[in-house]
């Protein structure tokens, strides 16, 4: 399966913020989507991507005054994309080998979707249970 597969079945839309947003408006928007990472946009163009977790280490480091922080001092800056294009599994490896849960999906320079871990797990179980269902009516069959 390709990512622009998954993608087709997810709502429209990214949710994004900007370098100069807070950290507590960050977590207002992630907590109101029930989402566990936000891409950081200047202009049109990616500068980063900052999670759940970027925020807890900095809460952890900082206190509450944290959540006073632009995002760009949190953010993670070397952000990995994939396009339309990629596997499942070339997804599931670079996440797996970069330690991280979430990826912007870009087309000719511009940010079209996002795939998280879970939408990864998700498919994929789907294409080994189809390929289980598949194998025992083979079998089935003779």
């Amino acid at each position: 399966m390709i990512i622009g597969q998954i993608l087709k079945s997810k709502p429209r839309g990214v949710m994004t913020a900007s370098p100069d947003d807070t950290l507590h408006e960050i977590t207002l928007r992630l907590a109101s989507k029930k989402i566990g990472a936000i891409i950081i946009l200047e202009g049109a163009n990616v500068a980063g991507i900052i999670s759940e977790r970027d925020i807890i280490r900095l809460i952890a480091e900082h206190g509450a005054k944290a959540l006073d922080m632009p995002a760009s001092l949190g953010m993670t800056r070397n952000v990995i994309s994939c396009t339309r294009d990629c596997t499942l599994e070339e997804i599931m490896d670079t996440m797996t080998k970069g330690r991280f849960r979430h990826m912007p999906v870009m087309e000719n320079g511009a940010l079209v979707g996002i795939i998280s871990i879970g939408d990864v797990v998700k498919y994929h179980t789907a294409e080994v249970e189809l390929e289980v269902t598949a194998m025992r009516d083979y079998l089935a069959t003779g």
